[in-house]
């Protein structure tokens, strides 16, 4: 049952094979068996699940179906909104923020019959690229635990890879569904700007976040995906186009399919085992049918600045509601603190240093004098990038690159040095910049041999579509993981 998907787990449950408090106990137990390795998970809700379980074999029973997601267990990134559960964005600012409401995308999935099985661990307000910035410990990666299993939704990646949950739910605001999904081996998609209600979402940078599953296959992501998409009255930004059947586009066949390669973009800085793992991905998707184009995006290599000018500015527009005033936590006032003592008491104490530094530069490229040389020349290049997408997708259907230059990094390798952390997401940032669907499927492995013993270090490809096309992207995808099998080796 562990290794089954979540289509495959509805399917029995639906049939009658299996009960979801069977499965759900499973899952729990599987939990109780290597979180205290892994640190995956912020909350486990076992009560609530095991309640929730027998609630729906309790519809079974009586003919009723629970939806596409009957009894499938599902992990929630802890920056996700879930009514009567701690929800701390890993943060000590919220360490007792009980919401007293689902956000849209958690309200979907347990109208589809899904069971919640916890809250998973992220980089704090989902700002990172490795787990590492949680309040709460890093998360290590279920291949090798000396390693990082990327961020910012590291845990939800991790709980997946290990079969602690067939399906999670995360955030990507510059890489942070795709990122930890290569590291660990897994399949996680971001779907376009507007795809996915954003209520509930505690806020990070508004104009790039986006919800996404992660799992185990690109079926399970496109099953997901469906229950996931569609307008909200509660977000503005969410689109009121239809949402197609994106199983249904699953057809296994991308003959003549475009796929567009930069190669020069990719060109420099790239691990030769990710390039060859890259590459190697690219001649199966040619002799299945699909057609390489060759392509230029000559802005791409100003999207990390930009992005850092971009995300930065908005989050701390956004983080300034956390001042001790209404909820999270407040630093102790005998009453006699000033009001901006208490405003900076409190806020030192409940970031942790990533967030202070991002905070910091927001504030600085957002400040008088500085605005139009950093913040308004950023959305400007970010306009250019933009057009440089469009007119790849003139003559391509997807857009091919490695989702991260390297394979998964040591624990504390890249702390000191937050550049080079930033540079982790040179691939991801740009779908987040302009609101494409992206997807990360394993393609490989990177052997190190430096440790005690060798080491496998999962490595992904990343596909990119256009604005709302995820079908094509998803039957891509799809038709890879059909000729591979990277997707159904587990970890150690």
């Amino acid at each position: 049952m562990l290794d089954s998907s979540a289509r495959t787990i509805r399917d029995d449950i639906a049939a009658g094979n299996v009960s979801a408090v069977d499965v759900c106990r499973t899952f729990l137990e599987r939990i109780d068996a290597v979180n205290p390795s892994l640190n995956a998970f912020n909350l486990v809700a076992a009560d609530r699940a095991l309640a929730r379980a027998a609630e729906i074999d309790r519809q079974r029973a009586h003919g009723v179906s629970a939806g596409p997601l009957m009894g499938v267990p599902v992990a929630v990134k802890d920056n996700l909104c879930v009514r009567g559960m701690r929800t701390t964005a890993s943060s000590r600012i919220l360490e007792r923020f009980v919401p007293p409401y689902d956000a849209t995308a958690v309200e979907r999935i347990e109208a589809a019959g899904a069971v919640i099985v916890g809250k998973t661990s992220c980089d704090e307000f989902a700002m990172g690229s490795s787990n590492e910035n949680s309040a709460y410990g890093p998360v290590c990666n279920p291949w090798a635990l000396d390693r990082a299993p990327g961020g910012s939704s590291g845990g939800s990646a991790a709980a997946v890879a290990a079969r602690c949950a067939p399906l999670a739910l995360g955030s990507d605001t510059g890489g942070s569904i795709r990122q930890p999904a290569a590291f660990c081996g897994v399949v996680g998609l971001k779907p376009t700007y507007g795809r996915v209600s954003r209520y509930g979402l505690l806020a990070f940078a508004s104009s790039l976040d986006q919800i996404g599953p992660i799992c185990g296959t690109v079926s399970d992501a496109a099953l997901a995906l469906g229950v996931l998409a569609g307008p909200d009255p509660a977000d503005a930004t969410s689109s009121p186009r239809p949402v197609p059947d994106f199983t249904a586009a699953l057809t296994g066949d991308i003959t003549g399919l475009r796929i567009g390669v930069p190669r020069a973009f990719v060109a420099e800085g790239v691990d030769d085992r990710v390039r060859s793992a890259f590459d190697e991905a690219l001649d199966t998707l040619r002799r299945a049918g699909a057609r390489l184009v060759d392509i230029e995006l000559p802005h791409a290599k100003y999207a990390i600045p930009v992005y850092y000018l971009v995300a930065t500015a908005e989050a701390s527009s956004n983080l300034a509601r956390y001042d001790g005033v209404r909820y999270g936590h407040r630093t102790a006032d005998d009453g006699r603190l000033e009001l901006q003592d208490m405003y900076r008491r409190t806020r030192d104490e409940g970031f942790g240093a990533e967030v202070k530094r991002r905070i910091m530069l927001g504030t600085y490229v957002l400040s008088a004098g500085y605005y139009d040389a950093f913040y308004l020349k950023a959305q400007q290049v970010r306009t250019l990038l933009r057009q440089d997408y469009d007119a790849v997708f003139e003559k391509t259907d997807v857009v091919a690159m490695p989702t991260t230059p390297t394979p998964p990094f040591r624990l504390g390798e890249k702390t000191d040095d937050p550049l080079q952390m930033y540079l982790a997401d040179v691939f991801t940032v740009s779908a987040n910049l302009v609101g494409l669907p992206a997807i990360s499927v394993p393609c490989g492995f990177a052997t190190e041999t430096d440790g005690a013993a060798p080491q496998r270090l999962p490595v992904g490809l990343q596909l990119t579509g256009r604005l709302f096309d995820e079908a094509t992207l998803l039957n891509a995808a799809d038709a890879y993981e059909r000729l591979t099998d990277w997707h159904v080796q587990r970890p150690g």
